[in-house]
């Protein structure tokens, strides 16, 4: 579960991460896209081997981060939900689902 999130910053159990991450059940993954601020395909190879039921991007404080039409297609393709949402609904959304289904979250802690 998240502990909390503000701008810059997100506290997973004991630790806080200043970076994007993508948590994966226990795993959690320092997160950097190849194009900043979208999410393409090879950005989420990952969470694609996980074979999540939900997918939960948070998009930055803003919403500035974008996840490209290809990645919602896949993820469509291979039957997974993708929920996309700020950062700050997208940590709501991702600890009411958490130990309720296979739930991945990738979150942008900035902009």
């Amino acid at each position: 579960m998240i502990e909390s999130y503000s701008f810059g910053r997100i506290k997973v159990g004991e630790k806080v991460y200043k970076r994007d991450i993508i948590i994966a059940g226990e795993r959690i993954i320092e997160w950097w896209r190849k194009q900043g601020h979208k999410v393409c395909l090879d950005d989420v190879k990952v969470i694609i081997e996980e074979k999540p039921e939900i997918v939960i991007f948070g998009t930055g404080a803003f919403g500035v981060m974008e996840v490209l039409p290809e990645v919602i297609e896949e993820f469509g393709r291979l039957g997974i939900e993708v929920i996309v949402l700020k950062t700050h609904q997208a940590v709501e959304k991702f600890n009411e689902m958490y130990g309720k289904r296979k739930v991945i979250g990738a979150f942008h802690l900035t902009c």
